[in-house]
């Protein structure tokens, strides 16, 4: 049965992004970020697209698991680690790679009974301030991990970078100058790198890179295009008009009347509301692409449905195909329109609503 509405995903634009990558940062190896189902992409199929990634990263437990059941035999980071022996032992029989944030982490480990061997990435605070052993601290949190009654197979140094999507921010430098003060000396595998500073900082990228936005084909910074960057789309998130309706010269649409029609025109209601993922703080004005012109959102986002002007638009009938973001409208120049940041609108598509077509 066909939706209507769809994120449409492109595996081999998510294969192409991932090999730009690699250009990117060479001599580096990559641990592909899908934490929260791929940033809304679908954590398997992605996972099947980026099987050429060196290991994945997830944020819990959970997707770890659900990446072995479907046949991802790579190694996987778990991005917050664990808290308690249940989930250690889970993490022990599906040979997950850990972070190691806290000192508690480190005495479960102490404590296990479990014997195995983990790969193990410690992580130092250079200013994120959210999880990590701050630098003063770091060299007793590495020695207690270097003394586990069960050895970690290997150690990472692994930091996380604040404000990298803004270039002219001083706090990427000072927090890089923290990391190397910390481990200076030490011949362990190094992680750094996001998106954006794989993408603009080489003096960052260290042994391992873990780009997430970049591998969707999504630039992280607000003036750049991912194009700039030979990054393309992997999501088009696309919907349905299901009516047409000729509107006068005053009249409003929608709750709230926040749109008054300037001129006789023809509106198209499309599937597709803050229940499917499209905010409500979208605004008038925001573009939607219909026979693939620009066609303006009017009115208020509602829980199922949108109103687009299409005036201007010629041969829009019920049925016509429309593009909310994708390849031609940036999902980053939604994101605007709604005053927030393309990671919230990509993974707040609502996949108990929204059909995930992967091509």
């Amino acid at each position: 049965m066909s939706r209507l509405i769809r994120a449409v995903i492109d595996t081999q634009a998510l294969r192409a992004n991932l090999q730009t990558l690699r250009k990117l940062a060479p001599h580096s190896r990559i641990a592909a970020v899908v934490k929260a189902n791929a940033y809304g992409h679908g954590l398997a199929h992605a996972a099947r697209a980026l099987a050429e990634a060196d290991a994945f990263a997830v944020a819990r437990i959970e997707d770890g698991i659900a990446l072995r059941a479907a046949g991802v035999t790579r190694p996987i980071l778990i991005l917050e680690g664990v808290i308690s022996e249940d989930a250690l032992t889970e993490a022990a029989q599906h040979d997950f790679d850990l972070m190691v944030h806290d000192a508690l982490q480190i005495e479960l480990l102490r404590k296990c009974a479990c014997q195995h061997r983990f790969v193990l990435w410690l992580k130092i605070d250079t200013g994120m301030n959210r999880l990590g052993f701050r630098c003063d601290d770091f060299p007793a949190a590495l020695a207690r991990v270097r003394q586990l009654p069960t050895p970690a197979r290997e150690i990472r140094l692994v930091t996380h970078l604040a404000r990298a999507d803004d270039r002219q921010d001083a706090t990427t430098g000072e927090q890089l100058e923290r990391f190397k003060a910390a481990t200076q000396g030490l011949a362990l595998a190094t992680s750094i790198a996001n998106s954006a500073a794989i993408l603009s900082r080489p003096d960052t990228h260290g042994d391992w890179v873990r780009p997430g936005l970049a591998l969707y084909g999504v630039s992280p910074f607000a003036n750049e295009s991912a194009a700039s960057f030979g990054l393309v789309p992997v999501m088009s998130f696309e919907t349905t008009v299901i009516a047409t309706r000729r509107v006068a010269r005053g009249e409003s649409v929608g709750y709230g009347g926040t749109w008054r029609a300037a001129r006789d025109t023809t509106l198209a209601i499309l599937a597709g509301g803050y229940g499917d993922g499209l905010p409500r703080s979208l605004r008038n004005g925001t573009p939607v692409l219909v026979n693939k012109e620009r066609a303006p959102l009017v009115g208020r986002v509602s829980m199922d449905m949108i109103a687009v002007d299409i005036g201007e638009v010629a041969d829009v009938h019920v049925g016509t195909s429309c593009k909310l973001w994708g390849p031609g409208l940036p999902v980053e120049e939604i994101a605007d329109c709604a005053g927030t940041i393309s990671y919230e609108l990509l993974c707040g598509i609502s996949s108990r609503r929204v059909l995930l077509e992967v091509r």
